[in-house]
């Protein structure tokens, strides 16, 4: 079965052969983000998570602490369902829900998508967790992974893509966060966490399983 990381590498690789002027832009832009320690506030191991209210798919509010009631939970941040690398990454953890779920835990995955349109993500690849809606990644930014998107990301989105994340997402359309996994155990403590300002990078299902199976 291939890993997380070479769907993503292939995914990139197709990228960079059909834009490559674009990608070496990309490249820069995470090199300098890293450099900058963009990502570096993001809540630690050892650290207490913070609690939230979200809605599903459905409008319906979703609070941590109930989930965290049953149980340890998965929290992972990703973009929305306009992006390839989001979608193989939900795909990826899907496969191998039963075995979350066989470990205790419950699998929430937030993005800054208006309700509505997160829906649809969850209908076409047909998730068996909970995708919530954080308008204006308010939850991310507590979590310390929201990120401001840079101009030229943006303008590639609206012009090569037709992407509006205002309209997407209903509010701030410059924000997003960065792909990022959080392990918690029932009583909210971070135990493990993956989090990389390569919007292309994902935690790997086989590291979140085993995370949960040492917390």
């Amino acid at each position: 079965m291939s890993t997380l990381k070479s769907q993503t590498d292939a995914q990139i690789e197709k990228s960079r052969q059909a834009k490559p002027e674009f990608m070496k832009g990309v490249e820069d832009l995470i090199a300098q983000a890293k450099e900058f320690k963009t990502g570096n506030d993001a809540i630690q191991v050892a650290a207490k998570a913070p609690s939230f209210e979200l809605p599903d798919s459905t409008g319906t509010p979703v609070r941590l602490d109930d989930l965290l009631a049953r149980g340890k939970v998965v929290v992972t941040f990703y973009r929305g369902d306009w992006c390839p690398y989001c979608n193989l990454q939900l795909r990826a953890l899907q496969a191998r829900i039963a075995e979350i779920h066989d470990l205790g835990a419950e699998l929430v995955a937030i993005s800054p998508q208006f309700p509505d349109g997160s829906m649809s993500v969850a209908e076409r690849v047909g998730l068996e967790f909970t995708v919530l809606s954080d308008q204006n990644a308010q939850v991310a930014g507590e979590y310390g992974v929201a990120w401001q998107v840079p101009e030229m990301l943006l303008d590639h989105m609206r012009k090569d893509r037709n992407l509006d994340l205002a309209d997407i997402n209903k509010g701030n359309g410059t924000i997003l966060p960065i792909p990022a996994t959080f392990v918690l155990n029932a009583d909210g403590i971070v135990t493990w966490r993956y989090v990389d300002v390569d919007y292309r990078g994902r935690a790997e299902p086989d590291d979140i399983i085993a995370a949960l199976k040492a917390s």
